[in-house]
């Protein structure tokens, strides 16, 4: 690949024209522009962004680290991330580390090689332990759908209580006394943070906490939603309402009760998380609590971008409200 080295002795001038040519074409020649950028066609130079961005010290990538990028959820994160930083004539590099701590740590380590221009982070370390190792980087990083104990930095996330609270109290007002949790891992806050709103919508109701039945599952994924269902239609006293921590993880129990015979909503009711669009167009639509993801990946990216760029940037944390989408699944004739 030839190289600005190249370029100036085939062009006959110096490697500092060819560089203004390139930076700053308005300080060279007419005459010596047309014969560098002919150089430049002929022998196919492109100019390594790398290297540039390494001497300026700034970074023209973002990164943006999820759980998931096979959650439809985590593709609207990053599709609004994306849009703030294109305004910003940046680009964004996006990862996944399917909720395994180590990826994550492999992914910041990456990052921090990179010396990209900053982080927007979903959490899969519940210890913090990744974080506070990625400090050290001075490295800028934003929270997306995640707020963590101990963490100043900024973050931008939603009511997953209140959440949790919305979805329970719709089944209870309903008619439902017994309600499962399809819940997903345990040690993720936003799993813990729509439990509690579950319980706290319970209480409202005068129902004791027995009434929700916790079914953790190791992922967040459908398969992992067809193997709760599995286990509800082998309870001895079943539940009438399903509440799981996540879209896919109910389109995964909606699968198998339809497959087993059981009528959605009359014999079963089922409410998601997430609202991601598959949900509205699932067999019988699924009811589920949205998340404004777009809003939340550009949010995320905003704040970051105002803290790589301003001297007088204060951390905040942004909590967004959800909203509960009622359709067919949870109540009959919708």
């Amino acid at each position: 690949m030839a190289g600005i080295k190249d370029v100036a002795k085939h062009a006959g001038v110096s490697v500092g024209t060819v560089s203004n040519v390139i930076n700053h074409p308005d300080m060279v020649a007419e005459e010596t522009r047309k014969r560098v950028r002919a150089a430049i066609e002929r022998l196919g130079y492109v100019r390594s962004e790398s290297a540039r961005q390494l001497r300026a010290g700034r970074s023209r990538i973002m990164a943006l680290l999820v759980l998931d990028m096979g959650n439809p959820f985590f593709v609207d994160v990053a599709r609004g991330a994306e849009r703030a930083a294109r305004k910003a004539g940046l680009g964004v590099m996006v990862c996944n580390s399917a909720q395994s701590p180590q990826e994550e740590a492999d992914y910041l380590g990456l990052f921090a090689e990179q010396r990209v221009r900053g982080v927007l982070l979903t959490p899969a370390d519940a210890t913090g332990r990744n974080i506070e190792a990625f400090r050290r980087h001075n490295i800028p990083f934003v929270l997306v759908d995640r707020v963590a104990e101990g963490v100043t930095e900024c973050s931008v996330s939603v009511d997953d209580i209140q959440g949790g609270a919305l979805a329970v109290r719709h089944l209870v007002d309903a008619g439902h006394r017994s309600i499962a949790y399809v819940s997903g891992p345990s040690d993720l806050n936003q799993v813990r943070d729509r439990r509690q709103g579950a319980l706290n919508a319970l209480a409202e109701a005068g129902l004791p906490a027995e009434a929700l039945r916790e079914l953790p599952t190791e992922h967040l994924d459908v398969a992992a939603g067809r193997d709760a269902a599995s286990r509800i239609l082998g309870l001895f006293e079943r539940p009438t309402a399903v509440f799981c921590a996540n879209d896919l993880l109910a389109l995964g129990v909606l699968q198998t009760m339809y497959a087993a015979g059981v009528r959605v909503p009359e014999e079963m009711a089922i409410v998601g998380y997430d609202d991601i669009e598959f949900a509205a167009a699932a067999v019988v639509p699924l009811t589920s609590v949205r998340q404004p993801a777009v809003t939340m990946g550009a949010m995320a990216a905003e704040l970051l971008l105002e803290e790589t760029e301003s001297d007088e940037h204060e951390h905040r944390r942004v909590v967004l409200q959800p909203e509960l989408v009622v359709r067919g699944s949870s109540l009959p004739g919708r």
